[in-house]
């Protein structure tokens, strides 16, 4: 019965958060949400593969926090190639993922200001686009479309309907086609894939 008063006090009670830069010291309680939220096949899917062994953008890795400073929600976006475009030249552009908010807390809007905040800083950091695999039905608000990703794929399976684009500069993404591939920062002390 406490669970339920205290799902229930959770529901109605005013969710104050902030939006903050993730920093090293919020790695275990980040993990800890994505497994929560995600379930444990969270690393199998193709998104993970691109950023498997890689650093987030600059800047660009961002959590909530409730009023005691615990983590709450997070977000991140990763340096990629979006294909190439039709001069056959690498298309520099964001891929967002994962978003993940406390269980507890969501319809809170933590999700929808982590997405906001997200994408605007990565505008001020002049990035052109950002993809993503997620429910169109949910990230058509943020302005997230498959029309633009419609030529492009990625390394593994993923739900073509699922696979979406924002382009933060207008025609960024015209003519995009190919492989998404990894481009950002590797972590230190990765292990370095040899050629056959």
């Amino acid at each position: 019965m406490a669970a339920v008063l205290d799902s229930v006090r959770a529901f109605f009670a005013p969710t104050t958060f902030a939006i903050d830069a993730e920093n090293p010291s919020d790695v275990v309680a980040r993990e800890n949400l994505l497994d929560r939220v995600m379930g444990p096949d969270r690393r199998k899917k193709s998104s993970e593969k691109i950023r498997r062994n890689r650093v987030p953008a600059e800047g660009l890795a961002l959590v909530a926090r409730d009023r005691d400073g615990h983590v709450i929600g997070s977000v991140r976006l990763w340096n990629i190639e979006a294909g190439v475009n039709d001069e056959g030249t690498p298309i520099d552009a964001l891929l967002l993922g994962p978003l993940a908010v406390a269980p507890h807390l969501g319809g809170k809007g933590i999700g929808s200001a982590l997405m906001r905040a997200a994408i605007l800083e990565a505008k001020k950091r002049g990035h052109g686009a950002v993809l993503l695999v997620g429910d169109a039905a949910y990230y058509e608000r943020f302005g997230f479309f498959a029309e633009k990703a419609r030529h492009l794929v990625m390394p593994g399976p993923f739900e073509r309907s699922r696979f979406l684009a924002l382009e933060l500069t207008e025609g960024w993404l015209d003519g995009a086609a190919g492989m998404i591939v990894p481009s950002g920062r590797m972590l230190a002390g990765a292990p370095l894939r040899r050629a056959a």
